[in-house]
């Protein structure tokens, strides 16, 4: 504005003399008696307010823009470890869900060896009757293994909703729990973990 304030005036006076004219370009004739002083005037005046210009952007408007792209990334950065550490989390319960399974086969294995050889041992007419408690030991162990299992995979379901509701309202904000559960179960059941 305040460039166009001083042109204005300029070739308003120009316009209105009648002097010798330009040859060439008007906006360049430097040399013309009249004419160069209003143009070194004007590009004088061009320079201080870009220079004004300049120096209000790069002490006003840029540090603001790069305080907020700075804050951006440091949450963008927060959100993320938040999720890795949400992903190990739910990995470990996994791990420990495996090593507990394997324990518990292994235990139900070496109960029935050790059953086995007793078995073994004993005398012809205690056979029937031993492995009959031998059958039933199995059954046992592996109705425990299945019932490890479904409370494994119950407290897995229950931490991948919790996991799942917590990310979604860290990242948009909100997250409706009847939604993240249907989603975990249409995950879970396409797996075969349901």
């Amino acid at each position: 504005m305040a460039a166009a304030a001083v042109t204005l005036p300029a070739m308003a006076m120009a316009a209105s003399t009648g002097s010798v004219p330009v040859d060439g370009m008007p906006q360049l004739a430097f040399g013309h008696p009249e004419q160069g002083p209003l143009l070194i005037g004007q590009i004088v005046w061009q320079l201080i307010i870009f220079g004004a210009l300049v120096y209000i952007m790069a002490h006003v408007a840029l540090p603001r823009v790069g305080a907020v792209i700075e804050n951006r990334h440091n949450r963008i950065n927060a959100d993320l470890e938040a999720a890795q550490a949400a992903k190990t989390e739910a990995d470990a319960a996994m791990a420990a869900h495996r090593a507990a399974t394997e324990q518990a086969r292994a235990s139900a294995r070496a109960a029935v060896a050790t059953a086995l050889q007793a078995a073994q041992t004993d005398s012809d007419a205690k056979s029937a009757a031993l492995n009959a408690r031998l059958n039933a030991q199995v059954a046992e162990a592996e109705a425990s293994i299945d019932a490890s299992r479904t409370a494994a995979m119950g407290a897995l379901r229950g931490v991948a909703v919790d996991t799942t509701e917590a990310l979604l309202t860290k990242l948009i904000g909100r997250a409706d729990r009847a939604a993240v559960d249907a989603a975990v179960t249409r995950e879970l059941t396409a797996r075969g973990r349901a």
